[in-house]
């Protein structure tokens, strides 16, 4: 697995510098280096590159009745809240795919988020079975339409589930980075994120990596 992700690509160092009057910060990785703490400088990690023709952020959310344990959904919910409001301020593209019961559908985009973030996303309701193949083969179709209409563009899928699922999808080909945003608690965890992360060779993070958001 590799470790860090750059939400959006910028000049400057990849990890805590960069020149001046061009760094942007690494939201992703600012918030797992704070965990828990309040933000301060030696938290804030920082980007590279300039990604020419944007960048898509696809989320894929697991709206199963096991997300509901633990209030893991709202949980999920409130760090999808920041990260729309991150790419809001960036000019950055999302997209949001639900996934549950037995089947995954678009909930937004791809587009610009709006300032109405936190009002539509808190209605997101959950229940029924997991079917995280679905969710991602529907992520996949969109970021394959995406990659044909801005191929310039970056492309990064990020799931938020707690791997509760047997299923075995596929990665996605016009996905460039992959984030595995885990939500399994107990002592007895599957660990499906994780490995599907190995498999995939993308980024993984425990829910916790992210603090209180």
């Amino acid at each position: 697995m590799r470790s860090g992700f750059r939400w959006r690509q910028g000049a400057g160092d990849a990890t805590r510098g960069g020149s001046a009057g061009a760094r942007r910060i690494a939201w992703p990785r600012t918030l797992a280096a704070k965990r828990n703490a309040a933000l301060l400088p030696e938290h804030l990690r920082f980007l590279h590159e300039e990604a020419r023709g944007g960048v898509l952020h696809c989320f894929v959310l697991d709206c199963s009745h096991s997300m509901l344990s633990g209030q893991r959904l709202a949980l999920a919910k409130g760090l999808l809240v920041a990260l729309f409001d991150q790419a809001r301020a960036t000019r950055s593209e999302v997209a949001l795919v639900c996934f549950g019961g037995v089947g995954a559908d678009v909930r937004f985009g791809p587009a610009v988020p709006r300032w109405w973030n936190e009002r539509w996303i808190a209605t997101i309701g959950g229940g029924g079975g997991t079917p995280l193949t679905s969710g991602v083969q529907t992520a996949s179709a969109l970021l394959d339409r995406a990659a044909r209409k801005h191929p310039a563009q970056q492309r990064c899928l990020w799931v938020f589930s707690d791997g509760r699922s047997s299923g075995a999808p596929v990665r996605p080909a016009a996905a460039d980075r992959v984030l595995f945003i885990d939500f399994e608690e107990g002592p007895l965890r599957v660990g499906r994120c994780a490995e599907l992360a190995r498999e995939w060779g993308g980024d993984y993070f425990p829910r916790d990596a992210f603090g209180s958001m």
